[in-house]
């Protein structure tokens, strides 16, 4: 007999749900798939929470499959599917604050929050790290934080906000010139100082100056990796289609690192022009700034610049009167670490959970919406317009052969003068720590440093006179991102590991399972190290994870949780095999 399915009762149609908040939020943001994460934030700034009620609205509005938006609702650190009571306080833990005294801050907010009815949210690194302890009040940063001033932090006060107008004796700016000089909300200020020249300069040549200026500097990306732009952009330029796009990956959330976020709000009008010049040499008429959710002021800071940018006519459509159109959007991340990895990037703009894609096809080719597209940093991009109009001998002039140009670097932890330098690349941990950061506290002296940020090195006085550029890894000492945090005696090389991996076990999106299960099991070993129970055979398994991690996991959150274990086996090893034996 012929297989027959069983008789089913017609489903009634079904009218869709709906939100008032959703409703709205749809209204403003649009009701394409990708518009589903500002959606979800617009409805969360609205309610408070997303409820299920919302998260049924959302699908329906935006005709996407629940799974789809619960999985998302549910990815991001920031969006909360349950009534919280505000305020929100996110307290940071990441190691910087850690090493500022967070627990005592956390002990006090926890008790104020018992009387007081508001929410104490544990979160990863907030990229606040000149403002250590630093937390989110309702999404708004505040710090440094001190057990005995939590209640003024709950009034409206934001604590103290670092200045970086003036340099310091010793570097060489570039970068981080115009910061004081012009005022980031005024785009008058900017145009005095020289923004957008180089644009109109350069609209005046054929793209392809602008790529061999690029080429010929050297320029490597500056978010960690160092890849060459001059071999990234020339693949966006020679893709074919009728859509491309360059997007700013703003996702700065690098334990220890905060450069970003001083360009972003300090001089926004130089990262828009070395977009549009990136644009323009690749063929790409739309941008977006990825803008971490934390970082509320430099996302404002950024919109209204792009504002004011297109009602001058540095913007949108037919640039200083010419053919080149291009357009640019910020987009606010919701709180994932992992979105700093340039394909999960691109997902969460496509509106899905922020998990790294298998790569190839690469985003030069297959990017955002599939079409082709350069993904750059801050940093990066800020270099184009200052390499552009100086040449490319001028940016050679400082640094190393391999390593041109300057870096910022920021300096956190137990130094005298904590925050963010620029200097030529090929500048020694030393000059960092004696020169530019002041020398160690009063009291204190040099044990460790965590250079390159969370996926860094952990190194000790060996490695103070290495020159830090993208070659330094291989006398095993990382310059990463460019974050750098100094240790001296007080703190245990098991404790800074703990604070390590609970962050990459955190942040871990879990799509592969070497990260998943790998970090949570190193984070176990860490945590028995630092309790004086260890079992027989920890050092050894905490080396073998280190080595799956690194070997197997499928992108670089993953792999690089395995480097400070390692490099903390390389350098401290005897300090290891004592925590191992108590």
């Amino acid at each position: 007999m012929p297989h027959l399915r069983p008789k089913t009762k017609a489903q009634p149609y079904r009218q869709p749900r709906s939100d008032s908040a959703v409703d709205a939020a749809a209204a403003r943001q649009g009701t394409a798939p990708h518009e589903l994460l500002p959606v979800l934030q617009d409805v969360q700034r609205a309610s408070g929470s997303l409820s299920r009620q919302a998260l049924g609205a959302a699908a329906d509005a935006l005709r996407l499959p629940d799974a789809n938006v619960c999985g998302v609702a549910t990815f991001y650190s920031l969006l909360a599917t349950r009534p919280q009571r505000a305020p929100v306080v996110r307290l940071c833990d990441g190691p910087v604050c850690m090493l500022a005294g967070c627990p005592a801050v956390r002990a006090a907010l926890e008790k104020a929050a018992a009387a007081g009815g508001f929410s104490v949210v544990r979160t990863s690194c907030l990229g606040l790290c000149d403002r250590a302890p630093a937390a989110l009040v309702d999404g708004e940063a505040c710090g440094p934080l001190l057990a005995d001033n939590v209640a003024a932090a709950l009034s409206d006060w934001g604590g103290e906000q670092p200045t970086y107008a003036d340099p310091r004796l010793g570097e060489t700016r570039r970068l981080m010139e115009r910061l004081g000089r012009v005022d980031p909300d005024d785009i008058q200020t900017a145009l005095a100082a020289g923004a957008y020249e180089v644009l109109a300069a350069a609209l005046q040549e054929t793209p392809s100056r602008v790529l061999e200026a690029v080429a010929a500097s050297g320029l490597q990306g500056r978010g960690g990796a160092g890849f060459p732009a001059g071999r990234k952009w020339p693949f966006v330029a020679a893709a074919a289609g009728p859509q491309k796009y360059v997007v700013c990956n703003a996702d700065e959330s690098e334990p220890a690192n905060f450069k970003d976020r001083i360009l972003l709000e300090g001089d926004p009008h130089l990262l828009l022009e070395g977009m549009a010049l990136a644009a323009y040499a690749v063929g790409a008429s739309e941008g977006y700034v990825y803008v971490r959710g934390e970082y509320a002021d430099s996302a404002r800071r950024v919109e209204q610049a792009i504002r004011q940018a297109a009602d001058q006519g540095w913007l949108g459509a037919k640039i200083a009167g010419g053919e080149f159109s291009f357009r640019v959007r910020v987009h606010r991340g919701a709180g994932a670490y992992i979105c700093g990895e340039e394909t999960a990037l691109l997902e969460s703009l496509e509106g899905r959970r922020g998990e790294p894609r298998v790569r190839p096809p690469y985003p030069v080719t297959h990017g955002l919406f599939g079409r082709p597209t350069l993904v750059s940093n801050v940093e990066t991009l800020c270099n184009v317009p200052l390499i552009v109009r100086n040449g490319a001998a001028w940016f050679r002039a400082l640094g190393t052969q391999n390593s041109p140009g300057t870096k910022m670097f920021t300096i956190t932890g137990h130094v005298h003068r904590p925050g963010a330098v620029e200097v030529p690349l090929g500048t020694t941990l030393r000059e960092l720590i004696d020169g530019l950061a002041g020398g160690m506290r009063a009291g204190s002296s040099f044990k460790m440093a965590l250079t390159g940020g969370a996926a860094g090195t952990i190194v000790g006085e060996a490695a103070l006179d290495v020159p830090l550029d993208y070659a330094s890894h291989r006398q095993g000492v990382a310059m990463g991102s460019g974050g750098i945090l100094v240790m001296d005696e007080s703190v245990r090389v098991v404790e800074l590991l703990a604070w390590l991996l609970w962050f990459f076990e955190n942040e871990s999106c879990g799509k592969c399972t070497p990260c998943r299960v790998g970090t949570r099991e190193a984070r176990l070993i860490v945590d028995r190290l630092c309790a004086g129970g260890p079992r027989k055979d920890d050092l050894e398994q905490l080396k073998q994870l280190a080595r799956m991690l690194k070997t197997t996991s499928l992108c670089g959150l993953g792999q690089s949780a395995a480097w400070p274990i390692e490099s903390a086996f390389a350098n401290f090893s005897a300090e290891l095999r004592k925590a191992a034996d108590a």
